[in-house]
């Protein structure tokens, strides 16, 4: 009995629980991003790769060829009708001539499609289509767009009293615009096509009142 008693008081030691493992948490952070950052890592590699390899290419063709922006400039105008009646509509009869300046050695260019737009106010009130021409190395082409016949347009209080000042000085401000269809020759290598626009802002002189035009470069618009 004394011996169970003694048993009984003593103390007494189970199993020992094992710790939980320190590292646990943080092993498992760490592993999560392994194949996730590799993949993104070889991405930005390629990109920079390419990125750098297109610049090359780049500085390369324009050490090699040095293109030059092809020059537009209207040289004369004949406007022998511009007036407005009573109906808004607009009579008018007008010739431009522009040149086309090529300035590269190597590069040609192949206008395949020009449409040429004659604005008055923001408004369109003619349009004509010329031949379509190929333009060799250092070469100047001509294109003589003639507008003639008569429009709708629709002009506000502050547009038509600008008419009405410009009729009085015989000097009417007029906007052409050119929209091509292009390709670049680089020796036997054609590009693809490019959509551009030229725009010419010109002040006409109706030609009964013998003024001077002068001439008027044109912007390029990508």
């Amino acid at each position: 009995m004394a011996e169970k008693q003694a048993h009984l008081n003593g103390a007494y030691y189970g199993p020992s629980v094992p710790p939980a493992p320190a590292n646990y948490r943080s092993h498992r952070r760490s592993s999560g991003c392994g194949c996730g950052c590799c993949l993104l890592k070889l991405l930005l590699k390629i990109i920079i790769t390419l990125v750098i390899i297109i610049g090359l290419a780049v500085l390369i063709f324009w050490l090699i060829f040095r293109p030059n922006e092809v020059k537009f400039h209207v040289t004369d105008v004949s406007l022998n009708e511009f007036k407005l009646d009573s109906n808004q509509t607009l009579h008018y009869d007008l010739a431009v001539n522009i040149t086309v300046r090529n300035p590269n050695r190597r590069i040609g260019v192949h206008y395949d499609r020009i449409e040429a737009r004659a604005y008055y106010e923001d408004q369109r009130f003619h349009t004509q289509t010329l031949p379509s021409f190929y333009q060799g190395h250092k070469n100047t082409s001509f294109l003589n767009p003639v507008f003639k016949g008569e429009h709708l347009v629709l002009l506000g209080a502050d547009e038509t009293a600008e008419f009405n000042e410009e009729s009085a000085s015989n000097i009417y401000s007029i906007d052409v615009k050119l929209y091509l269809r292009i390709r670049f020759k680089v020796g036997s290598v054609r590009t693809g096509r490019f959509r551009p626009k030229v725009s010419c802002d010109l002040k006409v002189p109706l030609s009964a009142a013998n003024a001077t035009f002068s001439t008027t470069k044109c912007d390029w618009d990508f």
